[in-house]
């Protein structure tokens, strides 16, 4: 029979799957950021143990993300409040529209909760700009006026 037509099995034919991408860049956390990571640590280690061997492979590449994560944690003190930094809610003006966003870890973000990275492009662009300041933004000179600057 030609080879053309043996099947090997059925894992060889499979779409392969890689591991999950790391953040680029120092993982800074909040407290809270850090205690999101262990409790997401902890429920994919309970749900390994009740998953079928198929629901394993998956939750385990999570669970190695995880631990990644949780390894390279580096939790930042709270700031100051006085200018934008890591860990502060900012209320700032663009284009006419006020919006307040809190500076956040990458896995900690959630732009539906208002938190972003502050590895983002806009939180960037404010980073150490204090109340009452324009910065500029995406080429635009003094785009971006801070509102409002807090410690969260």
């Amino acid at each position: 029979m030609s080879v053309a037509f043996r099947r090997e099995d059925d894992d060889a034919h499979r779409e392969p799957t890689f591991e999950l991408p790391l953040p680029p860049g120092p993982n800074l956390v909040t407290a809270r950021g850090l205690s999101l990571i262990e409790a997401r640590v902890a429920e994919l280690e309970a749900a390994v143990e009740a998953a079928s061997d198929d629901e394993q492979k998956a939750l385990r590449r999570d669970l190695r993300y995880w631990h990644a994560r949780a390894s390279t944690a580096e939790v930042q003190p709270l700031p100051a409040g006085d200018a934008v930094a890591f860990g502060t809610r900012v209320t700032y003006r663009l284009n006419g529209q006020t919006r307040t966003v809190t500076l956040v870890g990458s896995d900690e973000a959630d732009v539906t909760d208002g938190a972003i990275p502050f590895t983002a492009p806009i939180a960037q662009a404010m980073m150490d700009a204090e109340p009452g300041e324009a910065v500029d933004y995406q080429g635009r000179e003094g785009a971006i006026e801070v509102v409002a600057v807090e410690a969260v």
